[in-house]
């Protein structure tokens, strides 16, 4: 049997079976998520599918979308497309390992890590899943000016979503026992995936902004785009870029990275709250420019309060009984820094008085 060689560094290296058997699929012109299983579409549920196909674009996924759009064949057999989207776990690679570590680098998952989740089923669900783990261990700050205040959350949400598409999208499903990781510090995040670049070579020999796009799954590159998560045109990695360039704050130290290897890709996105320089967790006062933390609680009672609010409510829905503690830690503390204002200013014991956010510009 022949052997195929890939490079590795400045040598030449016999390829693992998972590359060879790429290398077989690009050779008849197919991929991984088209070709056909023995799994029949009858045996198995779209429900998290079909929801979020009419959230996102108003319309229902039709029976005769599964043949379509190709997760499907004519016969009701499932693609390797179509089983990735079924609400049952039905492809064993299909999983995510998130860990929020302590500190600036990786250590034992038992003494290390802040945060440890494990996801496994639907591409839709990984999506959300990692989006939720980094939303739940990211930060958000404001900057107070004189008349306004601006949200400065750690990373751009979208590109947060850029990056997880194009790691689900992109990603080798043939290697066995392989899975998404996040893994997130208190600098940056990391988000790698098992394949490296399809069309050869490695990212780092590539400008983005000229790079030629090549799906490794065209059929879930297709779904993704028409579900609204992503561009036809492969703009991803350029709009992880650009998403992050608008967050306040942003400099070029801040800039995502990108390198790959012959068996993995990885984004990283810099954390524009952390202090290079320094403590990444200072608090800065000044008269004008005023820096402030959020704490869960204070999220919580922002996003409550976008209606006004008695101090009762807010206590019982934060889960405190204790009123004047709560008052004073977390209620005080947001009226002064302007993030929460009062329905009746000038009558501040009013029995009538509620609580209402301030909207961000």
């Amino acid at each position: 049997m022949m052997e195929a060689y890939i490079r590795v560094g400045n040598e030449s290296v016999i390829a693992p079976d998972y590359i060879v058997n790429e290398l077989i699929l690009k050779g008849t012109n197919q991929s991984f998520d088209t070709l056909t299983t023995e799994a029949v579409k009858k045996d198995y549920s779209f429900t998290l599918l079909e929801a979020t196909y009419l959230e996102r674009t108003g319309l229902r996924f039709e029976p005769s979308d599964y043949v379509s759009f190709g997760l499907a064949d004519k016969n009701g057999v499932l693609t390797n497309a179509g089983k990735l989207m079924t609400d049952q776990h039905t492809v064993y690679n299909s999983r995510m390992f998130c860990t929020r570590w302590n500190g600036l680098e990786k250590g034992s998952i038992f003494d290390d890590a802040l945060d440890d989740k494990e996801y496994e089923g639907n591409l839709i669900y990984l999506l959300k899943s990692g989006s939720e783990f980094i939303r739940n261990n990211s930060k958000v700050r404001f900057v107070k000016e004189a008349q306004y205040r601006v949200d400065k959350p750690d990373y751009a949400e979208r590109a947060v979503t850029e990056a997880l598409v194009n790691a689900l999208i992109h990603r080798d499903y043939i290697v066995l026992g392989s899975e998404i990781h996040i893994d997130m510090f208190d600098d940056r995040v990391e988000i790698t995936s098992p394949g490296g670049m399809f069309g050869g070579g490695s990212i780092q020999e590539y400008d983005i902004y000229s790079i030629r796009s090549m799906r490794r799954n065209p059929v879930i590159a297709d779904l993704f785009h028409r579900m609204k998560y992503m561009e036809r045109r492969g703009s991803g990695l350029r709009k992880i870029v650009s998403e992050t360039e608008k967050l306040p704050g942003y400099t070029e130290a801040y800039k995502p990275e990108f390198s790959s290897t012959a068996t993995d890709f990885r984004v990283i996105l810099k954390n524009v709250n952390y202090n290079l320089e320094g403590d990444a967790h200072q608090v800065i006062h000044q008269v004008t420019h005023q820096v402030i933390e959020l704490s869960t609680v204070s999220k919580q009672i922002l996003a409550f309060c976008t209606t006004p609010k008695s101090k009762k409510e807010l206590a019982v829905f934060c889960g405190f009984k204790d009123l004047r503690n709560f008052t004073l830690k977390h209620i005080n503390p947001l009226l002064e820094s302007g993030q929460l204002e009062m329905t009746i200013p000038d009558k501040p014991k009013s029995r009538n008085q509620k609580y209402i956010t301030v909207r961000s510009e």
